[in-house]
């Protein structure tokens, strides 16, 4: 694996140039204040009329209108959520200057056709492997969040420089660059985000709340064995990985994990999980996205009120009184 660190990286590529970007949600505004700490000059993109004006402007950066952003930038940053790539990159277009660089944080609006860059630009991908915040934070505190950097166009034969430039620049060569291509950091992202992390790991849990509810197990306690210590799990295999978090454990648990662990996630699930990633491969969520969007996200406004309405949400308002980091609400 070829990971590339910040002393390794020449930060010319960007050096006196301007940055423009679009957006500023969770991951836009993180990287574009970890920029001007790098003495980055930039402009955020914003709908004109926004409310967000005021809150760039609070941060002590220039928003312009979304149209305008791109005018005398040699990297316009797409910061914005996937399904609105479409619009936004129509807008935009006219002002993008003639053989500068376009760049993205996912892969999915470039790699499934979301987009089609203009020929003359450098088309670049540098995807930090977490949150926004996280980003933020680790800059501050003097570190850096690892992060994927690809290449789609190289016009100008200086697209890997720009977006190693880039890496560093918004902290994540502190901790490494990994080379990447947009088809894999999208589809691995996606895959995760339904298979494992943001689909699987919560619906195991919530399955596991009403099992025992369901059984008479009283629902606080079900809440504490099956939701809240997700976290002791998560801690343990970041500080020691999967190995390490078994030899951390009681043997009571690891043989309950040896034994409970391959019974749970047998072939059938394996097997749903290499249909997903087939599904993602070939394009059948981005159509579903695109879809979603365009409907007014009917479906997500379905199952966020589901999810708010679930019985766990009750017990965790409950629970909440004895956490001593939450004031209570008696």
């Amino acid at each position: 694996m070829d990971i590339i660190r910040d002393d390794a990286i020449d930060p010319a590529p960007l050096a006196g140039k301007r940055v423009a970007i679009i957006g500023y949600g969770n991951q836009g505004r993180a990287q574009a204040l970890n920029l001007a700490d790098s003495g980055i000059d930039l402009v955020i993109g914003l709908r004109e009329g926004s409310d967000t004006f005021d809150k760039v402007r609070a941060d002590g950066l220039t928003p312009v209108n979304i149209e305008d952003a791109p005018k005398g930038a040699a990297l316009t940053m797409m910061l914005v959520p996937d399904e609105q790539m479409t619009g936004i990159y129509g807008v935009i277009e006219p002002a993008l200057e003639h053989g500068s660089a376009l760049g993205f944080s996912h892969g999915l609006a470039e790699h499934f056709g979301y987009i089609d860059p203009r020929e003359d630009l450098d088309v670049i991908l540098v995807a930090p492997k977490g949150p926004g915040t996280a980003l933020r934070q680790l800059y501050t505190e003097g570190k850096g969040m690892p992060a994927l950097w690809a290449v789609s166009t190289d016009k100008s034969g200086k697209a890997k420089q720009i977006a190693l430039a880039y890496g560093k620049a918004i902290g994540c060569a502190r901790a490494g660059l990994i080379a990447s291509s947009f088809e894999e950091e999208c589809v691995a992202d996606l895959f995760n985000e339904q298979a494992v992390v943001w689909g699987g790991v919560p619906a195991l849990l919530l399955a596991g709340y009403e099992t025992l509810v369901e059984a008479g197990y009283s629902e606080e306690v079900a809440y504490f064995e099956c939701i809240t210590e997700l976290k002791l799990l998560a801690d343990l295999i970041e500080a020691r990985g999967i190995a390490g978090m078994r030899e951390a454990i009681s043997n009571t648990a690891e043989l309950g994990a040896v034994l409970g662990g391959p019974a749970i996630v047998d072939f059938p699930v394996r097997k749903r999980m290499r249909e997903i990633l087939k599904s993602v491969q070939q394009g059948e969520f981005a159509a579903q996205l695109a879809e979603e969007a365009a409907e007014g996200y009917p479906l997500l406004k379905k199952m966020r009120a589901e999810a708010g309405d679930h019985a766990s949400e009750v017990t965790l308002a409950k629970l909440a009184r004895l956490s001593p980091n939450k004031p209570s609400s008696d």
